[in-house]
């Protein structure tokens, strides 16, 4: 069944989301705004197991994929990998919209997620997202450095060779999220780039005045 995008508007109308690139401050910002509004956050990495389980090969092939250990994961090519990660979103995105449909019927959701430009158009109107974006150059150590991405950090320091891990994560994001950067940076949603003077009550304040809290 494909629901037409007024129909996703209308019922997403609740769903306000804070999305964009890698350590962009996505988790951070929505954590905040969710303390100070009295919001639940809903973080699509935080469901992605869950949304696993009930998985199907046939429809979600990506999302089921198994990997026989941390080497065969990261020894695919870039262009492989990338594909991958880009069809995991997509793929759980059906899982996605029905629980914020759910959820949103009776309250406020602030959505912690990975939307495209072109998703964003076709869910929510540009006044309930909110894109936190990074420069995609060297996010993996970042992202190793995070207590919420441990499991993250010891899977990539289990392989044989750690360094050749790093390094094709980093070529892989960076390969998708400088395109996205750019169409981000070129559309008509509301941005903000992190860099090493934002601070968290900054952002949080202007992605705030955004949602006209």
């Amino acid at each position: 069944m494909i629901f037409q995008d007024n129909v996703l508007k209308e019922y997403l109308k609740n769903v306000y989301f804070i999305t964009g690139t890698p350590c962009g401050g996505k988790t951070t910002i929505s954590r905040t705004l969710a303390k100070r509004h009295d919001l639940f956050v809903y973080d699509i990495d935080e469901q992605f197991p869950i949304h696993q389980k009930m998985a199907d090969a046939q429809y979600q092939p990506s999302m089921t994929k198994e990997f026989k250990n941390a080497d065969e994961f990261f020894g695919r090519s870039v262009e492989n990998y990338r594909k991958w990660l880009i069809d995991n979103t997509r793929e759980q995105l059906d899982f996605v919209l029905l629980d914020l449909i759910r959820l949103s019927q009776n309250q406020r959701i602030l959505c912690d997620c990975h939307l495209t430009v072109e998703e964003a158009d076709k869910l929510t109107d540009a006044s309930r997202v909110a894109f936190l974006i990074k420069n995609p150059t060297n996010l993996i150590e970042d992202y190793c450095n995070r207590p919420d991405h441990q499991d993250f950090s010891d899977f990539i320091h289990s392989t044989t060779n750690v360094e050749n891990a790093k390094l094709t994560c980093n070529a892989t994001l960076r390969n998708i999220n400088t395109k996205r950067c750019n169409e981000i940076k070129k559309s008509h949603y509301f941005w903000m780039e992190r860099n090493e003077d934002s601070t968290v009550e900054e952002t949080t304040y202007k992605v705030e005045q955004h949602f006209q809290w």
